[in-house]
């Protein structure tokens, strides 16, 4: 059994769904492990991790949509020491997770077809966010 981990560092350009597939793919195909458990670990509290469809761009409107309706701004909030959007986006991050776990077969994430790994970003502003990947396996 092997393991190996690394830190990226991902930029997004503010609230939204940010697709990382890729980025995740190619990691976990450098590690040239067959068979394996891939951990992927978003290190913020204002930030997420969602698997979701990646088919039609809708989705990631409506879901985040959602979020807003369940999660909205206000001064109903006693943390605000970031603006408006800092507790809501805690709450939200609460809702969709920080922890990823997803299984390698034959040297690929198993993935469904239409399934695509995402940081949520719940602020409104730019954020340089740190994901941690950690791949077990042989």
């Amino acid at each position: 059994m092997r393991q190996s981990s690394t830190l990226i560092t991902i930029s997004t350009p503010g609230r939204g769904l940010h697709e990382i597939t890729q980025e995740m793919e190619r990691w976990a195909d450098a590690q040239e492990m067959r068979e394996g458990l891939l951990t992927v670990f978003c290190r913020h509290t204002s930030a997420s991790l969602t698997i979701q469809e990646n088919a039609a761009p809708a989705v990631k409107d409506d879901v985040v949509a959602w979020l807003d309706r369940v999660a909205p701004e206000g001064p109903h909030y006693d943390h605000d020491d970031e603006g408006p959007d800092d507790m809501p986006a805690h709450l939200k991050a609460i809702l969709t997770g920080v922890s990823l776990s997803i299984p390698m077969t034959d040297r690929r994430l198993a993935l469904g077809t239409w399934q695509g790994i995402y940081l949520v970003e719940h602020r409104r502003v730019a954020h340089r966010r740190e994901v941690t990947l950690h791949l077990m396996g042989e």
